[in-house]
């Protein structure tokens, strides 16, 4: 009997058209997802009409759908890390077409907080564990590229809710976030079905101890991908028992520590560009930064600043790749310092997206690599949930800086996105074609 890992399994599988199936799922989801967090922004305005309310009130439903995030990323990873992600991933995933549908169709904006708030929980359970899976059917010298592009579905989520709220506003249609939910629950309701066809992540099933299982999945992806099965004669190996695999244990500490402040710096400084920064330069006669044209072009900017990280996460490892996407993001908010004209302002948000975009892609990239497979979704979990806590406080700490300057909040995002360089150069692990534990 011979014994191999299950990463040299992986390796021997490579990828193939089974990974292309799996990322046109979790594509799917991502997409949907995405549609789901922006809606926020393209359909406040629409709710207030509906329900006799100021647009600040109806941005409540965002704040709502943040917090379910926040509670959903947490709660959902250590779910995960526990039951399976394969059963987390169809509920939450289900759970977020329904509530995303009964949006469509809340009477009264009580109702519709209260399914913003699912839908966020939701949205917060998928996102995490959707990358611990995806990065479990992976083999270690392409894993970080494959983790980016699914990222990149983002950019698509983000590209289709403009467009849609574009085509709604341009309609004049009633109640147009009515519409606009309509359009986002779309992905998930198709999602629900497609992701049954998804089996237990490998590395689960051996930390599981379930060895045979885990050997089936691999042979169905060697098949998959033309690659020869593993004779009956080859096993794989159980993995060594570990005494604390808290992501807070003593020898995954100081990365956890440092991985989550990059995840809240970064999410402060991105829904702060983004979701403060435009109705600000409206107000200053640059009224074209709201316009879905222009929104769209933000969105189109997103891609090269993934297909840019997904390249460099392979040729110059995770951790160098993250740190320069800071820098070029804290860099990038110095043009608006001198930004007087049109043209400079309009260039500056497309390379703030580029870069931050980037950014995003490798800490997606990067982050589940940092963990074992028994606190990896907890990991994920947890970065996930510093995230919505960073969306959660943006406005209010950006509406205190404001009020002091617009040269002070730009400092701020500048600095707030140098700290999250130095905090990711200072994480103890560089993951590049790391075998996953």
């Amino acid at each position: 009997m011979t014994t191999i890992t299950i990463q040299e399994a992986l390796d021997r599988a490579g990828t193939g058209p089974y990974q292309r199936r799996l990322m046109g799922i979790f594509g799917l989801v991502w997409t949907a997802d995405a549609m789901q967090v922006l809606a926020v922004g393209f359909t406040a305005a629409s709710i207030a009409a509906t329900f006799g309310l100021t647009v600040p009130q109806a941005l409540q439903t965002g704040t709502l759908f943040f917090l379910g995030m926040l509670i959903g990323a947490v709660g959902f990873g250590r779910l995960a890390d526990r039951i399976g992600r394969r059963r987390v991933l169809i509920v939450t995933v289900a759970c977020d077409a329904v509530f995303g549908i009964l949006s469509i169709f809340a009477p009264n904006f009580v109702v519709l907080l209260v399914l913003r708030f699912l839908t966020g929980a939701a949205v917060g359970g998928t996102l995490p564990v959707d990358y611990a899976m995806m990065s479990e059917f992976l083999p270690a010298r392409s894993r970080g590229r494959w983790l980016v592009m699914l990222e990149g579905f983002w950019a698509v989520g983000t590209l289709i809710v403009a467009l849609a709220a574009w085509l709604i506003a341009l309609a004049g249609l009633t109640d147009g976030w009515r519409y606009i939910f309509a359009v986002t629950a779309i992905p998930a309701v198709i999602g629900v079905g497609l992701r049954f066809l998804v089996p237990e992540s490998p590395l689960y099933l051996l930390r599981a101890g379930k060895a045979e299982a885990a050997k089936a999945i691999v042979d169905r992806m060697l098949a998959a991908n033309a690659r020869p099965q593993l004779e009956p004669t080859v096993s794989i190996a159980l993995p060594v028992p570990t005494a604390d695999i808290s992501i807070f244990s003593k020898d995954l500490r100081r990365r956890s520590l440092l991985i989550l402040s990059v995840w809240f710096l970064v999410s402060v400084s991105y829904y702060g560009v983004f979701t403060w920064m435009p109705p600000r330069l409206a107000g200053e006669g640059f009224g074209f930064v709201r316009g879905y044209g222009f929104l769209v072009l933000i969105a189109l900017a997103q891609i090269p600043g993934y297909a840019l990280a997904a390249y460099g996460v392979e040729k110059w490892g995770r951790r160098p790749t993250l740190v320069g996407f800071c820098l070029l993001s804290a860099l990038s908010c110095l043009l608006f310092v001198v930004a007087d004209a049109a043209l400079v302002v309009a260039a500056a948000l497309l390379i703030m997206s580029f870069a931050l975009l980037g950014t995003w892609g490798a800490l997606y990239a990067y982050t589940p690599e940092l963990y074992p497979t028994a606190s990896r979704a907890t990991g994920m979990g947890a970065a996930g949930g510093m995230a919505r806590l960073g969306g959660l406080l943006a406005p209010s700490l950006i509406g205190l800086l404001v009020a002091k300057g617009f040269g002070l909040a730009i400092g701020t995002f500048a600095g707030l996105l140098l700290v999250a360089a130095i905090a990711a150069a200072m994480i103890d692990a560089e993951t590049r074609k790391v075998s996953l534990t």
